[in-house]
């Protein structure tokens, strides 16, 4: 299995090292002939206003959007959520606007508020895993076709929806691939 990491901004290193730890193949996708050649992607954590940006800058934006949405298996890390969200809090423009979420930006606050909790998580994880928040986003509203997976303090930071996966934290910043591991077998 190839899976690409959107290579436009943000940390992307970081997930194809995370993904060369499962044995997969992880590979940077910058054009429409690398999201061809690949069968799951992951949207980096990163700025989603700036990755936004490049999506339409490199005309990639409704290309990914008909991948994604003819199955593709996609999993958004905090920026890569606000990508894949249908409505962001506060904003009239979305930008890939795909899963049925509601997603408020930097909800727990800025860079300096950034912190790791541990959590087990049902059905994920039997031992605890570190889940980093870097200005992270979380979930207002979702509708009935999204699965929550993860809340933290009541608020909801994983979901999933068909070939869609979200995630508020940064999996990919630990050494641990229980997460990655999860998309790969649940999602892809």
């Amino acid at each position: 299995m190839i899976i690409g990491v959107l290579s436009l901004q943000g940390d992307v290193i970081e997930h194809i090292n995370h993904i060369k730890k499962t044995g997969y193949i992880g590979v940077e996708v910058k054009t429409k002939q690398d999201i061809d050649a690949i069968d799951a992607l992951i949207l980096p954590g990163g700025e989603s206003t700036a990755i936004g940006r490049l999506l339409r800058i490199t005309e990639l934006e409704d290309y990914l959007k008909q991948k994604i949405i003819n199955g593709l298996p996609v999993w958004g890390t905090c920026a890569g959520m606000i990508l894949l969200a249908k409505n962001i809090d506060g904003e009239d423009k979305v930008h890939l606007g795909i899963m049925n979420i509601k997603v408020k930006r930097n909800a727990y606050g800025t860079q300096l508020d950034s912190f790791i909790i541990q959590r087990t998580i049902e059905n994920i994880s039997k031992n605890p895993i570190d889940m980093i928040f870097i200005r992270a986003p979380y979930i207002e509203e979702f509708s009935e076709t999204v699965t929550p997976l993860i809340y933290v303090d009541g608020n909801l930071v994983a979901a999933k929806e068909n070939n869609i996966l979200v995630t508020s934290f940064h999996p990919e910043l630990t050494d641990n691939t229980t997460f990655l591991n999860y998309f790969i077998n649940e999602i892809c």
